[in-house]
């Protein structure tokens, strides 16, 4: 069971943590969950589509693998790509905002908070989060800046996908996989940018579009779809048919 302290350089000065992936760490995923704040990097790698949850609402995901569980990156303790997922990056760290105190203007500092029970962490063998004299080490600044990648992008989400309705610019698509008669995998249920309505919109729409900071994410994620040819050569490597 997770066991998060508020990370600080007295209490965890010597802390370390292993930089390493796997199924033990919740990386042996299909899809895992993205946001609009990273879609640059992972257009280069994979393939960016949306989905909806109970709500009905759209979130970004990307695909990893095919079979469920299946993460075609994961590779022993690595995983071979050069940008990986924030949320999977997260590791061991989590991120607390605290509420405003309304008699300041001020927003409060987050607070890092780390999972001291998670097999990663110790104080033997890992990435050091302090330097000798209490600052955070370089594994600790990526962190945290990953961890503001994770917390803007998820209160940015509601208004991006909103912004991308009233555009008319999101429609359903089925996924598909053909490896001839003996294999084929359909992925339901999933939504991408309509680029015939991109293509459509007028120069005022464009301008609008682009101000609101939505152009380079919808060319982002029409330009990540070529990566599922990626994905479905790094399959067809593990089968054989």
């Amino acid at each position: 069971m997770p066991s998060f302290d508020v990370l600080d350089n007295i209490n965890h000065a010597d802390l370390k943590v292993k930089y390493e992936f796997g199924q033990e760490h919740g990386n042996a995923v299909n899809h895992t969950v993205v946001f609009a704040t990273e879609f640059d990097a992972l257009q280069r790698e994979y393939p960016i589509y949306f989905k909806r949850d109970d709500n009905n609402k759209y979130y970004a995901v990307v695909l990893l693998g095919l079979d469920k569980d299946e993460n075609l990156f994961l590779d022993h303790h690595n995983w071979n790509a050069d940008y990986i997922p924030a949320v999977q990056m997260r590791g061991p760290f989590a991120l607390e905002i605290l509420k405003q105190d309304t008699a300041s203007s001020e927003a409060a500092d987050p607070i890092v908070r780390i999972d001291v029970s998670d097999s990663r962490v110790g104080i033997e063998h890992g990435q050091n989060l302090f330097l000798p004299m209490g600052g955070h080490a370089p594994y600790l600044k990526e962190s945290i800046k990953n961890l503001q990648r994770i917390h803007v992008g998820a209160q940015i989400n509601d208004d991006f996908f909103s912004k991308l309705e009233s555009f008319g610019l999101i429609e359903a698509i089925t996924v598909q996989a053909d490896y001839g008669d003996s294999l084929k995998y359909t992925i339901p249920d999933m939504f991408t940018i309509n680029k015939a309505r991109l293509a459509e919109l007028s120069g005022d729409e464009l301008f609008e579009l682009n101000q609101l900071g939505l152009l380079e994410h919808c060319f982002a994620v029409l330009s990540s779809s070529a990566n599922m040819s990626r994905l479905v050569n790094m399959k067809l490597r593990t089968l054989s048919i």
